[in-house]
């Protein structure tokens, strides 16, 4: 499974590697060209014209060294999928359409900042699904450690191929018992990367959305260059970049594997990519930070609402257990009193017997004496 699951990401990183991923534009020493404007590396493989009259000079001065026809580039208002020679599927599929209803939701809401913001939120609504699949296997998985665990102590490092097999059959039990597709955490995976990679494709070259603002943060500007030049807004948008990756680490590593080795790597990872980004945000373009904020978000709403319901059932499952626990305790009680009562009543008709019973003897002794006396009249 681990082997397939590699083959699946080793292909996917070769088709994004060859056919339509960001090219940055170079001199004719190979050094990569820099907006000195935004502090941001210019793509070579633009979709697009850009509007502003610096940067489109910039792009005409090297047009010789772009990965694409320069000179039959349109505007990118005028910009559809079907603009520019074939370059594969992935960017004929995936990043030309992104790139397209990207343009025309920011003209339709007069902001680009705004609709990568938007339809950030709309591709995260359509992977909800998915990704719900993913948090529930993995919440599944680690239920299931303890004695996928005991089980691989039990049977060791054996290479014998029937005791393979037993193990084997014995894991596959426990996967069915927790109900997990080991499959499940690849086709997922290979669902949700092309079109996140994509999104993030068609934000790098499409040189409209770089040169529009959001609030007052220029898209195509680096937090660094912002600060440098006097915008400290850029300071709240790498916190908030910081935030939203630890608590997305955070909710989803809230629960332990059972592993402890494999608990303190988790821990190690989500430590070592809050720093790694800490640092990368500091030169990413406000564009690409605005959807890391936004995707981050998602993902922390959507594991509290589902973490959440799910604790919310274990509660109202606790609270229907203590009603009928308590409903039996009530009826035990009153099982336990009607038994003292009638115990109770037995013993007093026990006690009050005899009394009863020594009455109608005397009763019955007087009513004889009564007999022979008047008899003994009657003989005189």
């Amino acid at each position: 499974m681990k082997k397939n699951k590699k083959l699946l990401v080793a292909l996917l990183v070769l088709l994004t590697m060859s056919t339509g991923c960001t090219k940055y534009l170079s001199d004719d020493n190979k050094k990569k060209i820099v907006n000195e404007v935004t502090g941001q590396s210019l793509t070579s493989n633009i979709l697009c014209l850009p509007e502003d009259e610096d940067l489109l000079k910039i792009y005409e001065e090297n047009k010789a060294n772009m990965d694409v026809d320069f000179d039959s580039l349109r505007p990118c208002s005028s910009f559809a999928p079907g603009d520019l020679k074939y370059n594969g599927l992935w960017e004929s599929i995936f990043i030309k359409p992104l790139a397209y209803i990207i343009i025309k939701l920011g003209e339709l809401v007069s902001n680009y900042g705004l609709a990568v913001v938007i339809l950030g939120i709309l591709i995260r609504l359509i992977l909800f699904p998915f990704t719900k699949k993913t948090l529930m296997q993995s919440e599944n998985m680690k239920k299931a450690q303890p004695e996928l665990q005991a089980i691989q102590k039990r049977y060791g490092s054996s290479t014998d191929q029937a005791t393979a097999m037993q193990m084997s059959q014995e894991l596959m039990m426990v996967y069915k018992k927790y109900n997990i597709n080991p499959a499940g955490g690849c086709l997922v995976s290979f669902i949700q990367l092309p079109i996140l990679l994509a999104f993030l494709e068609a934000i790098n070259r499409v040189p409209a959305i770089f040169e529009g603002y959001f609030l007052t943060l220029q898209l195509g500007t680096s937090p660094f260059v912002g600060i440098k030049d006097g915008n400290f807004y850029y300071i709240i948008l790498i916190v908030l970049i910081i935030l939203t990756t630890y608590f997305s680490y955070k909710f989803s590593m809230s629960t332990s594997t059972g592993n402890p080795e494999q608990d303190k790597q988790m821990e190690m990872t989500m430590k070592f990519m809050i720093i790694f980004i800490s640092i990368a945000s500091l030169s990413l373009p406000t564009a690409l930070a605005l959807y890391w904020i936004v995707s981050n978000g998602f993902v922390i709403i959507q594991n509290f609402i589902l973490k959440g319901g799910k604790s919310s059932k274990k509660s109202n499952k606790d609270k229907s257990d203590k009603k009928v626990k308590d409903a039996k305790y009530t009826e035990n009680k009153k099982l336990d009193f009607k038994e003292k009562e009638s115990h109770e009543s037995s013993e007093l008709s026990k006690k009050e017997n005899p009394t009863v019973e020594k009455n109608k003897v005397i009763n019955n002794q007087n009513s004889k004496n009564s007999k022979k006396k008047k008899h003994n009249r009657k003989g005189r």
